[in-house]
């Protein structure tokens, strides 16, 4: 007789594989029931990442509202709670760093020598420039009483009447967020080609006869810049000229003029309203429907290189102008370190070890704050990735002492993946720095300070920002990384020259 415990044992196995069996017979069923549910529910009430509005991509004046221009439209309610939490985190260490006494220094006011224009008195502002302002350094009337009351006045003239011997506006200067919302927002009343230059470009006209430069969406923002073409044959990129004045600001530097995206009608704001007949002629339908255009400059003015909107919205970067030349003079300075141009021909900065002390015997380089403040080009240059800088500007009435015109950085922020270290070869070469840009420096590179944090918070606030964020990730770690190098390239400087006063430089005239 067969014993009884083995057959109770082997009942109770099978009975224990039935019922797991079941189980997962059950639950799989409900879970595909989830599935189903889920599948049939409306579309609406499915997570997605929000969807960008149609509108937005074909009517200037509809949907399309400006963030990032205080006043004007409050954040897009559909982001995702993380990116706002993102947002809102950079925000705050942007406005940290803002209230650090690093860029709240004493302020005391500018004597009238070191403005650049004055504005005369009882004038009425529905005139032009021309007529309502003179240069301060050429008063005609010794006798006239200037006033620098300018409440009433735009926003473009208030920024121009602000720029001092020192920086283009000042910290926290109330001007630059109306002059924002002039340039994002205000009715444009003409659009002409801008002479010179090798690439496209226009100027554009408001009614409060305000103006602006005008470059086109030419790439995509995540395109790098083909590694087998030379730097001078890059094209220029709009949203590296907005990238480059918030960069400017966050540095403390405030003298790149304030720059705008927007999004242009490219048949209501530009071909209907030109006067300009060469560039009235390059307009044309491309075979998908698009409208484009290619004006007439040296490079890259053609059909194969016509910048066309989408169908008729077209990205672009909106900078403030400064005073007309007729007002106040600028001279226009050859880099010391300016690249060849040449394919085959090297610099002379590039072959020769003792470059530097040839540079600093002659003027404007030989005193004064000229070569440390060519050194902060320098490092915008490279934190940019921009190795196009081979001349810059000053306001001549100032002389040899005032600050650098950081114009034109169309041909920045192309490379994400490589950094270019001949760009720091001057201070490599000169170990020079401003005390206040090596403390800053150093600031950024903290993580309540982080250099790419308070970069992405600032670009936010700007209009294409609803659009498509102004810089990918990727070139936000690049500046992460790039200051870093900086920064170990001054440390080194300081082990070589043994010191830090032969290195860093009070801000003494």
């Amino acid at each position: 007789m067969p014993p009884v415990k083995p057959m109770r044992m082997r009942w109770r196995s099978r009975t224990i594989g039935l019922s797991l069996a079941f189980f997962s017979l059950a639950f799989f069923s409900f879970f595909l029931y989830l599935l189903l549910a889920l599948d049939s529910l409306p579309d609406y009430q499915r997570p997605r990442d929000p969807p960008l509005s149609p509108r937005t991509l074909s009517d200037p004046h509809g949907d399309y509202t400006p963030v990032g221009v205080r006043g004007l439209a409050e954040p897009p309610t559909q982001e995702p709670v993380t990116v706002f939490r993102a947002e809102e985190s950079g925000l705050l260490k942007l406005e940290a760093l803002f209230d650090h006494p690093l860029y709240n220094g004493p302020e005391s006011p500018i004597p009238e020598e070191d403005r650049l224009l004055k504005q005369k008195p009882n004038t009425k502002t529905s005139e032009k420039s021309s007529s309502t302002w003179m240069s301060a350094s050429q008063e005609a009337d010794k006798g006239v009483q200037w006033t620098s009351s300018v409440d009433r006045l735009p926003p473009w003239r208030r920024f121009q009447l602000g720029i001092s011997r020192w920086q283009l506006y000042s910290h926290r200067d109330p001007v630059t967020e109306p002059l924002a919302q002039q340039l994002a927002t205000h009715r444009i009343v003409s659009a002409v080609q801008k002479s010179g230059g090798t690439q496209l470009k226009l100027v554009m006209s408001f009614s409060n006869y305000g103006e602006a430069l005008f470059k086109p969406m030419k790439q995509e923002r995540d395109e790098e810049t083909n590694y087998n073409l030379y730097y001078f044959s890059d094209f220029e990129r709009h949203n590296a000229e907005v990238a480059a004045f918030h960069l400017d600001r966050v540095l403390g530097y405030r003298r790149v003029p304030p720059v705008v995206g927007r999004l242009v009608d490219v048949v209501s704001e530009i071909k209907d309203i030109t006067t300009d007949l060469k560039l009235a002629q390059t307009f044309f339908t491309s075979p998908v429907g698009s409208v484009c255009f290619y004006g007439k400059c040296s490079y890259y003015c053609s059909t194969e290189h016509a910048v066309c909107g989408r169908p008729r919205l077209l990205e672009a970067s909106l900078a403030a102008m400064l005073p007309d030349v007729s007002l106040e003079a600028r001279r226009s300075w050859r880099s010391p370190w300016r690249r060849s141009y040449s394919r085959s021909k090297l610099a002379r900065w590039e072959s020769e070890p003792d470059y530097c002390s040839k540079v600093t015997k002659k003027p404007p380089y030989n005193k004064g704050t000229r070569l440390v403040d060519f050194m902060d080009m320098v490092i915008l240059d490279f934190l940019m990735g921009n190795m196009d800088r081979h001349h810059y500007e000053t306001f001549e009435k100032f002389g040899n002492n005032t600050f650098l015109l950081h114009l034109d950085n169309g041909r920045a922020f192309g490379r994400h993946s490589r950094d270019e270290p001949s760009i720091l070869a001057p201070l490599l070469q000169c170990c020079r720095i401003h005390r206040s840009t090596w403390l800053r420096l150093q600031l950024l590179s903290l993580p309540r300070y982080r250099l790419s944090d308070v970069m992405r918070a600032s670009l936010s606030r700007d209009p294409l920002h609803i659009v498509a964020p102004l810089l990918s990730e990727l070139h936000l770690a690049a500046l992460d990384r790039r200051l870093k190098t900086v920064l170990e390239t001054v440390s080194r400087c300081l082990e070589r020259r043994g010191g830090a006063d032969e290195v860093i430089k009070n801000e003494v005239i």
